[in-house]
């Protein structure tokens, strides 16, 4: 049974709602986990990632490879990592595109905004194992 009335569970509007999203919202959706020390250290799961993250691919034919995001795709969903390149039949190389989901997080580039975000959801973390 729903527990919402306000939120739908029909796959349809909910393909509609991920597809048109606006910027927003894309970069709560492109999220990836922290790295086990990271996870243990500011007692996070994910965070939006975001462009001088260092990440490891844990996923696809990259996988195990480390690099430093060079840009976050919001349009696409992806993340372009330094060092995961291809070459063209004309001799360019160009980024491949991963998906956020599929790397871990193991360096964090961290200001003012993002130790605010850290606190916030750790604290939230630890009342909810409180209760």
């Amino acid at each position: 049974m729903k527990s919402k009335c306000s939120v739908s569970c029909s796959r349809r509007k909910n393909r509609k709602a991920h597809f048109t999203a606006p910027s927003h919202i894309r970069r709560k959706l492109m999220s990836a986990p922290l790295s086990k020390d990271l996870r243990t250290k500011y007692s996070v799961r994910s965070l939006p990632i975001r462009r001088d993250d260092e990440v490891m691919i844990v996923r696809g034919h990259f996988h195990d490879r480390e690099g430093k995001v060079t840009q976050v795709y919001r349009k696409k969903f992806r993340i372009h990592i330094e060092r995961v390149t291809r070459d063209k039949a004309n001799g360019q190389t160009v980024p491949i595109p991963i998906h956020p989901s599929k790397v871990v997080i193991t360096k964090l580039k961290l200001d003012k905004d993002r130790k605010a975000l850290l606190d916030r959801k750790s604290t939230a973390a630890k009342k909810g194992k409180g209760e």
